[in-house]
């Protein structure tokens, strides 16, 4: 009798990945909406949960089906775009299918232009398999690593000696970090930490999350690590 394959699902992950979904959805032209909804993401939702989940355990500073303009004055689409510290990287995940079978020459020379577009644009791209990814996830998350290590060490940030402790408490954790949360564990008042929070934002080093509005006024309430490795940093 044939074995079935035990599939373990990874809760946290999948909670997270449908509150991304939706907070996805809600930004963004009506075209970018449609493609979320509904085209087949299987190779995407992939990538992230074998690849990005287990390096960063967050989906902060991550876009899917990221907008931007076509060379040809038209919009393509990303799979995915990441924002950190001043640079844009471009993931895109190839299937050899019929897309790749039967693209004419045109389209192919079209596709490299395109690609070539965005690296003029300032996009660092990285492009992985999708064989690659289901076979060997952790070949792409060392990939990205490197390249966020490099990208830190190129970004010397200079921190006072509150950000880093505010720094360091919001890598502890799994979890976003709120001002009042942070003032509590350093012993600080509450209007310091959300002071020193926001210059953590301006340097990149963590990304706001926003309440959604009930009076139509934008609050930040909680700030996400964009990645816990970062070395790139001094202290005055």
């Amino acid at each position: 009798m044939e074995k079935k394959e035990n599939v373990v699902v990874d809760e946290k992950f999948e909670a997270a990945y449908e509150k991304w979904m939706v907070d996805q959805q809600t930004s963004g032209t009506h075209e970018r909406k449609k493609r979320l909804a509904n085209i087949d993401h299987h190779a995407e939702k992939m990538f992230l949960e074998k690849v990005w989940w287990p390096s960063f355990r967050n989906f902060a500073g991550l876009s899917a089906e990221y907008e931007v303009k076509d060379f040809k004055d038209g919009r393509r689409y990303l799979d995915f775009a990441f924002h950190t510290a001043g640079y844009k990287i471009c993931i895109e995940i190839d299937g050899y299918g019929p897309h790749w079978k039967d693209i004419d020459q045109q389209k192919f020379a079209d596709h490299l232009i395109r690609q070539n577009h965005l690296v003029v644009d300032g996009w660092i791209v990285l492009r992985f398999s999708y064989d690659d990814v289901k076979e060997k996830p952790r070949r792409c998350q060392q990939i990205i690593q490197q390249l966020l290590g490099k990208l830190s060490g190129l970004n010397s940030v200079q921190l006072a000696p509150i950000e880093k402790a505010l720094y360091d408490l919001a890598c502890a954790g799994n979890d976003p970090i709120a001002p009042l949360q942070a003032a509590a564990r350093l012993g600080i008042h509450r209007k310091t930490a959300a002071k020193h929070l926001r210059k953590l934002k301006d340097k990149g080093m963590l990304i706001p999350l926003i309440a959604k509005p009930k009076d139509k006024v934008v609050r930040t309430v909680r700030y996400q690590v964009v990645f816990t490795d970062f070395h790139g940093f001094r202290v005055q």
